[in-house]
This record gives C-alpha cells, sequence and structure tokens, in this order.
C-alpha cells in the first residue's frame, strides 16, 4: 500500500513541502543574521512546516550554528515556560547527552536544577526547578540561550511556536516586558516567532503600546499561488500511480482558495478515492468527505455564536459590505450599529472572518462552504 502524497495535520516532510523559496530564502537570511523574526498568517497556513524546513536548511551551514525549537502549544504560565525553554536550549547546546547534565549544572548561578534522565535520554531527559525560586530569579532562565551562546561561542537560534499563549499567563504582561528587555540585549541570539492566532500575533507585534512592538523583522505569509498547486497536486498522484488532470488540480485548490491545511486534505480524499484517474465527479466526493469530517468542528463554532454573530456571517456571505447600513441591518437583524462592531470585532479576534478591501470575507474556506450549505441552502460546488 502506498502512503498518499499529501500531507495535512502535522507538519510537512521534504516532498510534502511545497514551494516556499523566497520565503525559505529570507527567513534563511534572518535567522542566519541575527535578525529575530515574526512570523503571521491565519492558522494552517504552514508556519510551523515553514520553520521547520528553513531550519533543517541551515541547521549545518554553520559549525557554531545551535536551534531550539519549542512548542509552546501546552504551557500555561510562564513557570512551565521557563522550564521548557530551559531544557530546550540545554538540548540543542549539545549532542550528547551527558553534556546536557554538566551544562544544566554550571549555567546557573542563583537556582539549582532538578535533572531527570530516563532510559532513553535523548527522549526523557527534563529540567525542573523549585518554582518560588523560579520566580525570584527567571531573568536567569530568560537569559540562558545567551549564557550558552557565549561560553561555548556559538550562535543560538529560539524558535517559538504558539507564541501568543503566553497571553493566558496570569502575570503575561509584566513577563512579555522582561522577555523583551532581556531578548533585546542579547548578540548571540536570535528569535523566530510564530503562532496559530493571527490577530493576538499581530496586536502583539504591531500594536505600538505593546512591549514586542518592533521586536524585528515581520514576515506576513501569503497563499501558495494556484499553479504551484497545481504542479504539486499533479505530481503527487503521477508518483503513485494514479493521474489527475491540471483542470481537476485547479479545481481542487480553488475550492479550497489555496488555503494550504485544505488543499493537502481534500486532494488525499480525492486521491484515496482514485483507483486511477481522478475526475470531477470524484472531487466532488472528495469535497463532501472533507465537509463530513470537519462538520463537528463548524457546529461546535457556530454552536459558541450568538444569533446575531451568525446573521452577521450570513450577511458577509452574500457579500454585503455596508454592514451597519440600515437596510442591511434590517435584513439581517443584526441589531443596533454598535452590535454590529462589536460582533464583527468578536468574529475578527476568533480569526473567523478577515477584512479584504472593502468588504469582510471567510477565514476557514471550508467553513464557509459548510456555513453556506447549512446556512444559505447553496450547493458546495
Amino acid at each position: 500500500m502506498k502512503n498518499s502524497p499529501f500531507i495535512y495535520g502535522t507538519t510537512v516532510s521534504r516532498a510534502g513541502f511545497i514551494n516556499r523559496k523566497d520565503e525559505i530564502r529570507k527567513l534563511s537570511g534572518n535567522l542566519t543574521g541575527g535578525i529575530n523574526t515574526t512570523i503571521i498568517s491565519p492558522r494552517r497556513w504552514g508556519k510551523s512546516s515553514l520553520v521547520e524546513k528553513t531550519v533543517s536548511s541551515i541547521a549545518g551551514s554553520q559549525k557554531t550554528l545551535r536551534i531550539a525549537l519549542i512548542d509552546l502549544f501546552t504551557v500555561s504560565s510562564s513557570e512551565q515556560f521557563l522550564e521548557k525553554l530551559a531544557r530546550e536550549i540545554i538540548r540543542a547546546s549539545s549532542s550528547r547527552w551527558q553534556d546536557w547534565i554538566k551544562s544544566a549544572g554550571t549555567y546557573f548561578k542563583l537556582i539549582v536544577p532538578k535533572i531527570h534522565v530516563g532510559a532513553d535520554p535523548e527522549n526523557d531527559f527534563s529540567i525542573s526547578f523549585d518554582w518560588s525560586e523560579l520566580k525570584k530569579n527567571e531573568d536567569e532562565i530568560i537569559n540562558l540561550a545567551e549564557t550558552v551562546a557565549v561560553r561555548k561561542r556559538l550562535k543560538m537560534i529560539i524558535c517559538l511556536d504558539e507564541f501568543q499563549n503566553i497571553a493566558n499567563f496570569d502575570d503575561f504582561e509584566a513577563f512579555e516586558k522582561k522577555l523583551r528587555a532581556i531578548w533585546q540585549r542579547q548578540k548571540n541570539t536570535t528569535y523566530c516567532i510564530y503562532g496559530s492566532k493571527r490577530h493576538m500575533m499581530s496586536d502583539t507585534f504591531n500594536n505600538p503600546s505593546k512591549p514586542f512592538y518592533r521586536f524585528g523583522d515581520i514576515m506576513f505569509l501569503e497563499k501558495i499561488e494556484e499553479k504551484e498547486w497545481v504542479k504539486f497536486i499533479t505530481a503527487g498522484f503521477r508518483k503513485t500511480g494514479k493521474t489527475i488532470s491540471a483542470e481537476n488540480a485547479a479545481m481542487i485548490a480553488r475550492l479550497m482558495q489555496n488555503h494550504s491545511w485544505y488543499v493537502q486534505q481534500l486532494s488525499h480524499y480525492a486521491w484515496n478515492l482514485t483507483s486511477s484517474e481522478a475526475d470531477k465527479q470524484i472531487i466532488e466526493a472528495a469535497l463532501k468527505e472533507l465537509i463530513n469530517a470537519n462538520t463537528p468542528f463548524y457546529q461546535s463554532e457556530t454552536e459558541s455564536l450568538s444569533l446575531t454573530q451568525v446573521n452577521l456571517l450570513i450577511a458577509i456571505a452574500n457579500l454585503e459590505s455596508r454592514l451597519t447600513s440600515v437596510e442591511v441591518m434590517n435584513k439581517y437583524r443584526l441589531g443596533t450599529p454598535r452590535n454590529v462592531s462589536k460582533n464583527r470585532d468578536i468574529l475578527i479576534n476568533n480569526d473567523i472572518i478577515q477584512r479584504s478591501s472593502k468588504l469582510y470575507e471567510y477565514v476557514d474556506p471550508a467553513f464557509e462552504l459548510w456555513f453556506r450549505q447549512n446556512y444559505l441552502n447553496q450547493n458546495l460546488y
């Protein structure tokens, strides 16, 4: 049985990665050149895959370069953040676990780390601290990457995924200020910061009142062009002994509005339903399968919205541009202009809609298809 050439739900492998040559070139230049970089885009557009692809390409380019990839998705406090940061920096500093143990005991002056090494040190190595002591001396860990870099004459690159989660920490405002104050003075450590909540990330790095304003370069990730998807999809079918025409490959990309996650998912479903050649009927069946697979999530998301928020989504689906006009508010029962503005901001903050030129549009193309089918009785294609 052949593996699917289309990957979603995880960061993609080398074979599953598509294009992004310009982005890789720019990010590589920034990180090896000491430029802190923030990547902003809607969720599931391939930020994590881009970072992993980039750091894998530069990892061996300099003997003194060390890279730590840190996912903050499950981190819910500053203490957990600091413990995870310390562990991954120590792990990145050397390829030998014996060096990790030695380093953990020498890089800290004010706090004493507790080290655990399991039967498989590569996968079972952890560092913890007494949290009361950690709180008093957290600067030591925040500056740890720079301390390691200076002592070992290295260059460190720290990649932080789901960075917006620090906004959930009890003391996040003071903690955020401290991170910026210490990190901006470091000369041998470069940070790559990205996350799945575009609105929160944009506010953190574009708002002049926030500590991380102008922390470094900001990369706004764009969609991959349709022509690149067509080449990628047709090649994926071909190398597994199946075929799809350029026209039908373009149909897949168009239905999913070139959204990386969903183009891969719809391509996989179509590939899985294909014995020899994927025609339009197969793509239509694959689309129904995709929508059905995501329906529980979309139902849950919609049930959390108020009636006026759902009505606002209906108005946006109907391409209404003057949302606070009396005619539109009455037609869709949107409430007052204040209600419209409040609901619009909530939908934007939750990454359900985004502004595009003079209109608003859905962020998630599959959710839009599901919504149109269920609330406007429109066909999927």
